[in-house]
């Protein structure tokens, strides 16, 4: 099997001729991986990594203000700053532009952007080229990540809480750009994208960031009408949840996510027996691959036992796991560790 055919057979809970991988790491990694494996070498297929093609729209809008050197800034007006740490170098956010926000009308004072900034023009063209060997992802839907992009996590927290009514206006309006803007890139690629995120972070490592019931009442209706976008075009859609998110997941199954990441099992609640168990024949579960303590910390030999590990639990029926990281690999993991994963799971996790 190529990638495109060994990760569709894992989405139809069929079995493939091994278990199919994927990579999330931040640049660090990949120049570590580049400089590894030497000039001229693709380091996905060095390491045999079923990575998805992705496509999207290109931007057109109004031109992006000039920032200084070592910040920047999108279409939404949300600004990072680099900031260098022992290990590598991130860009944290620095301006949530609606953070001082009060009311309705300053909602609507702010300059939301439009499906029409965006041209979909070479979009078939490049999912066709995609798909010939690989699963194409298109998009990106996350009403609480971008109420926290727009108003900073304090206030994105307290907002359903103290200020409901503008919360829903808010939510609602996101969710405005975000259904349409998807609605047009799944129109014009018809037929053409395999997978497209509909996802959000709930959790920490202890537990949930918010009550089912603000869940509910708030995100989950945003999330359920996009999921029935995506599937309305044939899409599958990939839900990437952070933490201990046990709690959200019969209801994101209910909804009708098909693939779920990052299985983050060293988070309370996320046993992935369990998980398989009762979750198994309807859920692909990607990630499972521990970066917080085992690929920065742990022996190449430890690691490779984890990737067996992960193989012998979520992929017990031989299908529905997708093999990778829990998610960005960090710059302080070795690159033995990192090569190892890979390895162990183009050997071990082959039928």
């Amino acid at each position: 099997m190529n990638s495109r055919e060994r990760w569709l057979a894992v989405l139809n809970h069929d079995v493939p001729d091994r278990i199919p991988t994927d990579i999330w790491a931040v640049p660090e990694v990949w120049a570590k991986l580049r400089s590894h494996f030497g000039e001229g070498v693709e380091v996905a297929e060095a390491l045999h990594i079923d990575t998805p093609a992705g496509v999207g729209a290109k931007y057109v809008g109004p031109p992006l203000p000039e920032m200084p050197d070592g910040e920047k800034t999108d279409f939404w007006g949300i600004r990072h700053k680099r900031i260098a740490y022992d290990t590598g170098e991130y860009y944290e956010m620095s301006h949530n532009p609606l953070a001082a926000a009060e009311t309705l009308d300053d909602i609507e004072a702010y300059a939301w952007p439009e499906p029409d900034w965006f041209d979909t023009a070479e979009m078939p063209a490049t999912a066709a080229q995609g798909r010939k060997t690989k699963v194409v992802s298109c998009g990106y839907m996350a009403p609480f990540t971008y109420h926290i992009y727009l108003r900073g996590l304090e206030n994105a927290l307290m907002d359903p809480l103290i200020r409901p009514e503008f919360t829903h206006h808010l939510l609602g309006r996101l969710a405005e750009f975000f259904h349409e803007h998807h609605r047009r890139m799944f129109a014009a690629c018809e037929g053409l994208i395999d997978l497209a995120q509909v996802t959000d972070d709930y959790g920490m490592q202890t537990g949930p960031m918010m009550s089912m019931d603000t869940f509910r009442t708030f995100y989950g209706p945003h999330l359920k009408r996009f999921i029935d976008l995506t599937h309305a075009f044939g899409i599958r859609v990939f839900h990437h949840d952070d933490g201990a998110i046990r709690n959200f997941i019969p209801d994101l199954t209910a909804m009708g996510i098909d693939v779920l990441n990052p299985i983050q099992w060293r988070c309370a609640g996320m046993d992935r027996a369990e998980l398989k168990r009762t979750f198994g024949d309807r859920l692909v579960f990607h990630g499972g691959v521990d970066n917080q303590h085992t690929l920065p910390f742990a022996s190449a030999d430890e690691v490779r036992a984890e990737v067996r590990e992960n193989i012998d639990i979520l992929a017990s029926d031989r299908t529905g796991y997708i093999l990778a990281p829990c998610h960005n690999i960090q710059a302080n993991t070795p690159i033995e560790n990192i090569v190892a994963m890979y390895d162990e799971a183009h050997h071990y996790g082959r039928f």
